[in-house]
């Protein structure tokens, strides 16, 4: 199979379809989180479907000082790796195909939730996003479209912009995908140095941290709940020798629950060491939000959240992110 490079809406419209229309929204420099975007909207578009992967450098989702001029524009090797993965068609748009014109006046609103966290490091990043995302959803016109839980604000967005304005397209969220030692695939990695990837592993090693304390507190509350509080049970515990174990389980159960306060806890611990580091981790941020609104969640918080770290290592921003499920005894990974 040759994928198609199209320039033009009207040549994507141009093309028979039969099956549904799988989206894959990129801004080029393809690597293999994005492959496996593409193998997923094949398997879910199957054989009768199309996948097209868009490959367009959003201006409007760059601030002052940011790396537009400096961001990987690949167009060949991009073309090439959605081939490989199963791509139909590459959709790459000019500026004026996408913005007739110049910058549009009228332009989607992120809302409350767009100016938290990335927001808020970033202002005005997620109104040019929905923005051009709106605008590739109505010149692709697919059926679902795919985003990577790696951006996971932008994937609550997007989620939250199709529902509030009634697109009518089912988005997908695809896992995040890592390297060998856990950094997640960024086309802002290889702007690192291999002493500055050192000390990026900290993102993920302190996200995986705060997982690590997450599963042991939920396993504790499960077995709480498995061991009945009464006093002859805790005598026949203790004539076995887990009378402590019972009791750390009961004390954990009983106790105002502290599980978001013990992940934060953990994962500070170690971006906290990282910031010592030469060259140290400049942290942005570290939160444990809804991922309905992303907002930091209380001790007393039950249902899915979201672990999220930002940080600079010398001139790169890198973000990562782990989902969690608090009141379950059990963590999503």
């Amino acid at each position: 199979m040759t994928t198609a490079l199209l320039r033009t809406s009207a040549e994507l419209h141009a093309r028979a379809r039969e099956g549904r229309r799988a989206v894959v929204m990129t801004m080029g420099a393809l690597h293999e989180g994005h492959a496996t975007l593409i193998r997923t909207a094949r398997e879910i578009a199957g054989p009768d479907g199309e996948v097209v992967v868009t490959v367009f450098v959003n201006p409007l989702q760059f601030g002052k000082g940011e790396d537009l001029d400096r961001y990987p524009r690949t167009l060949d090797a991009d073309l090439k790796l959605a081939e490989q993965s199963g791509a139909d068609a590459v959709f790459a748009p000019s500026g004026d195909e996408v913005y007739p014109g110049g910058e549009p006046q009228v332009r989607i609103s992120a809302g409350p939730m767009g100016e938290r966290l990335e927001g808020a490091s970033r202002p005005g990043h997620f109104d040019g996003m929905l923005t051009v995302v709106a605008k590739l959803l109505h010149l692709t016109r697919p059926d679902i479209s795919l985003y990577g839980q790696k951006d996971a604000q932008q994937l609550a967005l997007i989620r939250r912009m199709v529902r509030d304005l009634n697109f009518g397209v089912e988005i997908v969220g695809v896992p995040t995908v890592r390297e060998d030692d856990g950094l997640a695939l960024s086309s802002r990695n290889r702007y690192l140095s291999p002493q500055e990837r050192r000390t990026a592993l900290a993102l993920s090693q302190a996200l995986f941290a705060g997982l690590d304390r997450h599963a042991a507190q939920e396993a504790l509350r499960a077995r709480a709940r498995e061991v009945p509080a009464t006093r002859a049970r805790a005598e026949a515990l203790s004539a076995i020798g887990e009378s402590r174990a019972a009791a750390d389980a009961h004390a954990v159960a009983k106790a105002v629950p502290g599980g978001p306060s013990a992940v934060r806890a953990a994962a500070r611990l170690v971006l906290d060491e990282a910031a010592r580091l030469n060259p140290p981790l400049q942290l942005d941020y570290l939160a444990l939000v809804d991922p309905s609104d992303f907002t930091e969640v209380a001790d007393d918080f039950t249902g899915d959240a979201v672990l999220a770290v930002a940080a600079r290592v010398g001139t790169t921003r890198l973000i990562d992110n782990i989902p969690l499920t608090f009141g379950t005894f059990g963590a999503a990974s």
